[in-house]
């Protein structure tokens, strides 16, 4: 057996240095734009570089191109591009307007926002991927914006909710998939708990949103007009997805009909179907338009490679767990990994997967079922990834919005009670006994 590394406080410096650099240039210029992402993330890795001592640079260069070759890391990647490519091509064929103008001829006013956060509920849940609902559905967001009057980062923050609220539930979705297979239990049983503790974050999201919204009432004006015909590439990605249809191959099929109605239309050239999915149809969207999120998350790989094989990581884990007392205090500490280490790796897979066995043996110790703890790791690693302004959501959110991060953060309304929602049914909701916690996860 491989011995374990041991863990260092000292070696999480490089993520330290980022936030530091990051917030604090934004809180002492007053602009969250000053220091680019990027930037700051270079200097983080530059940081870790210089740390690392026990390895040469070619050794280096070795770990971080490991990390960044993990399966988590591509996918994401090629989600980023697929997305864009779709935000891309369906906006430039009309498809945006269409499916504003259709809902806002059919909901009632008011309710424009509330709608927008159960629609990626929905779709979340059906893709399994928070990624591919933001990229739907944040063109629709700032077409309900200008529309309505409401502001840019109360839609795109309702967005997010729903993106969220799937990401943490669907039994498609790579963290879901990932806690069940971490902790030994079964997916049916795994969603019935989780469901039963969001639900009342979910209900209370929606009351939200419609108090927040309500002062703004609105008419349709101007040209209220859309073509089914527009609609259909969303309707695709959609009932694809709900037939549990692969995500890349969902977004593809949304691309190549998108570009049919578009042609069909008049919409887009012929000579231009190429040029719409490559960067939209007014040059600064579509796949280009995800260039940078996509190298961001590259160079997040590259940090997370290096602090954990410092110890980074492992120095969460173990002082977690070696400060936890009794069954409550074993749930409060799975929640505090996961959001820890989500908050370290900028990536609620990779969490997952990381604090996985450490939540495992934490579980057995104290008697923790299964697909509690297989909710709490799910749940409390999304409550991170909805909330830091360096996650993949937020950072791509506020790309194909022109927002930033910490504008939305208000409105991720759905992360923060799903937060209060766990804590709540850990120190007040007793864990319901599996019938046969010993045998849950056989049947994987």
């Amino acid at each position: 057996m491989a011995k374990e590394k041991k863990g260092r406080a000292i070696a999480l410096l490089p993520i330290v240095v980022f936030l530091v650099i990051f917030l604090g240039t934004g809180f002492i210029t007053g602009d969250f734009n000053s220091m680019p992402a990027i930037v700051g993330f270079l200097i983080a890795l530059f940081v870790a570089f210089l740390q690392d001592r026990s390895h040469n640079f070619n050794e280096k260069i070795h770990i971080i191109a490991t990390g960044v070759g993990e399966d988590n890391i591509i996918t994401m990647c090629l989600i980023f591009l697929a997305a864009g490519g779709f935000s891309g091509a369906v906006t430039a064929a009309g498809g945006v307007d269409s499916v504003v103008n259709l809902g806002l001829s059919v909901l009632p006013s008011g309710a424009a926002v509330v709608g927008l956060f159960i629609i990626g509920c929905f779709i979340s849940v059906s893709m399994g991927t928070s990624m591919g609902t933001i990229a739907a559905l944040a063109p629709i967001a700032v077409g309900i914006s200008e529309k309505t009057g409401y502001e840019m980062p109360v839609c795109i923050g309702a967005v997010m909710c729903g993106a969220m609220f799937g990401d943490n539930l669907s039994m498609i979705s790579d963290t879901t998939i990932a806690a069940v297979k971490t902790q030994g239990c079964e997916m049916k049983d795994k969603f019935k708990e989780n469901f039963i503790i969001v639900l009342p974050a979910a209900i209370l999201t929606i009351i939200i949103f419609f108090v927040l919204t309500s002062d703004i009432q609105y008419e349709a004006s101007g040209d209220m007009s859309y073509s089914i015909w527009k609609v259909l590439p969303y309707l695709v990605v959609l009932i694809g997805a709900l037939i549990g249809f692969n995500v890349f191959l969902v977004l593809a099929a949304g691309i190549v009909l998108s570009l049919i109605v578009g042609v069909a239309s008049g919409s887009i050239g012929l000579a231009e179907i190429f040029k719409v999915v490559a960067s939209g149809a007014d040059g600064s969207g579509g796949i280009m338009g995800m260039y940078d999120i996509t190298v961001i998350s590259i160079v997040v790989a590259c940090i997370v490679s290096l602090v954990k094989e410092m110890g980074g990581i492992q120095f969460l884990l173990t002082s977690i767990k070696s400060r936890i007392k009794g069954k409550k205090g074993g749930e409060l500490g799975i929640a505090l990994l996961a959001v820890l280490v989500d908050m370290c790796t900028a990536n609620n897979t990779v969490a997952i997967v990381m604090a996985g066995p450490i939540a495992k043996e934490i579980s057995d110790e104290y008697g923790i079922s299964p697909r509690r703890s297989a909710s709490l790791l799910d749940m409390f690693t999304s409550v991170g990834q909805g909330l830091i302004p360096y996650g993949a959501q937020l950072l791509s959110a506020a790309s194909l919005t022109r927002t930033t991060p910490y504008e939305i953060i208000p409105y991720c309304i759905y992360p923060m009670l799903m937060a209060v929602s766990g804590v709540v049914f850990i120190l007040f909701i007793k864990n319901r006994k599996a019938p046969n916690i010993k045998g849950e996860g056989e049947n994987l």
